[in-house]
Formats: structure tokens, C-alpha cells, sequence
């Protein structure tokens, strides 16, 4: 688990395909890799990726094609600057929300513009994610904690203020980049749970409709 506070800005040092995915090597920067072992959790751009090898100034990980098909892994590339956080401990202040790092799909920023000494993103979230994204609820960007300002449809406002745009890659966003997105973990559990007995039922038929809403009193 995570928090969405970023701890450093590393870079991709190297991609490399092995035996249908990747394996990826990262330059940490100022992250702090001293109580980090093999096997531990660190966030690259919000993804949850386990350290397979720590060389020292860096660390490598092996990159499924799981991760590659559902988040924006496959727009990096050798120097490309990504967000790190290392797994939270029992002891460490949470200041975002509790966030997975098992990204929910991939969202496009659609306008910049200033808003004082803060930048207002507008994004567009795939269709079917829609629906998790609520105006003053969180929301993981790029393993970001944020807070949306505002909903329309499938897009959503956020307001970066100036020390998340110099200690995250958000400054470098510019129309049209690609962002990995993680919904909110209990709108996520929260679906799941009106459903009730129909959770059993085969996929496809077992999804939230009004009618279904209606049908139980929550319309």
C-alpha cells in the first residue's frame, strides 16, 4: 500500500524485453533505497512494481503484461523522468489516501492552464471509470494523490499546487499526455458491495444499472 506522497523523481534507465514482458531498471534520484530489500514494493508512476534486483543508486523490476495491456507503462522509454514512492510502513503519516498501486487505466489531460501559482489540469477518464470519480473525492494520478475539484461526464478538474508540480512529473504534463489513474479504493469495494448476492453471478451480468439502483431504494 501507498500513500500518493512522492517521495522522489527517478528516471528509466533501461527497458529491456524478456520472454513476452519486461524488465525495467530505474535511477531513484534522492529516494532513500537503505531499509529497501528484494522483494519490496516501490510505485513508478502509481504502478506497484517489486524490486528484483537493487544495484545501489536504483532498482529493477520485472513488468508483466498485465501491467503493460492496463496502464501507460508502454509510453516510457529510456529517460523518461516517473514518480516514486516506496511502500508505506505502520508509521507513516498519511497524508494522500490509501492507494493500491494496481492502476485502474490510463486518462489524457486535455487542457493546462494557470490558476494563480497553481496549474488547473483538466483530464478525461476512460468511459467505464466514470463512474468511480466524485468532485472533492481522491483520485491517484500517476501515483498522485489528488483531490478532484470538479466532475463533467468522464472529465475532471485538478488543481496542482507549486511544491506537488517541482517535486512530482505533474509540471511536465502538457495536452494530450498519457496518465495512469487509480480510482479510490472505496468506490471501488463500495460498487461491489451494493450488488449484493448478484456479485456471485457470472461477469456481464452482475453490473450496477439505474434500474438495479432503483429497484433496491438507492434511487
Amino acid at each position: 500500500m501507498f500513500t500518493g506522497i512522492i517521495e522522489a523523481v527517478g528516471q528509466i534507465r533501461s527497458i529491456t524485453p524478456k520472454g513476452g514482458d519486461v524488465r525495467v531498471e530505474v535511477a531513484t534520484g534522492k529516494l532513500d533505497l537503505s531499509d529497501v530489500k528484494l522483494g519490496d514494493s516501490i510505485a513508478v508512476n502509481g504502478i506497484c512494481l517489486t524490486a528484483v534486483a537493487l544495484p545501489g543508486d536504483g532498482f529493477a523490476a520485472d513488468v508483466s503484461r498485465e501491467t503493460l495491456e492496463r496502464t501507460g507503462f508502454v509510453n516510457l522509454k529510456q529517460g523518461s523522468q516517473v514518480n516514486l514512492e516506496k511502500a508505506l510502513t505502520p508509521t507513516t503519516r498519511l497524508g494522500g489516501h490509501l492507494v493500491s498501486g494496481h492502476v485502474d487505466g490510463v486518462g489524457e489531460i486535455i487542457s493546462r492552464e494557470d490558476n494563480a501559482r497553481a496549474i488547473q489540469f483538466k483530464v478525461r477518464a476512460p468511459k467505464e471509470l466514470a463512474r468511480y470519480i466524485a468532485m472533492k473525492g481522491s483520485i491517484t494520478v500517476d501515483g498522485v494523490s489528488l483531490t478532484v475539484n470538479a466532475v463533467d461526464g468522464a472529465e475532471f478538474e485538478l488543481t496542482i499546487v507549486p511544491h506537488t508540480l517541482q517535486e512530482t512529473i505533474m509540471g511536465e504534463y502538457r495536452s494530450g499526455s498519457l496518465v495512469n489513474l487509480e480510482i479510490d479504493l472505496i468506490a471501488r469495494y463500495l460498487e461491489r458491495l451494493l450488488l449484493g448476492d448478484k456479485a456471485a453471478e457470472p461477469a456481464g451480468s452482475s453490473t450496477l444499472s439505474q434500474a438495479f439502483l432503483a429497484e433496491h431504494g438507492f434511487l
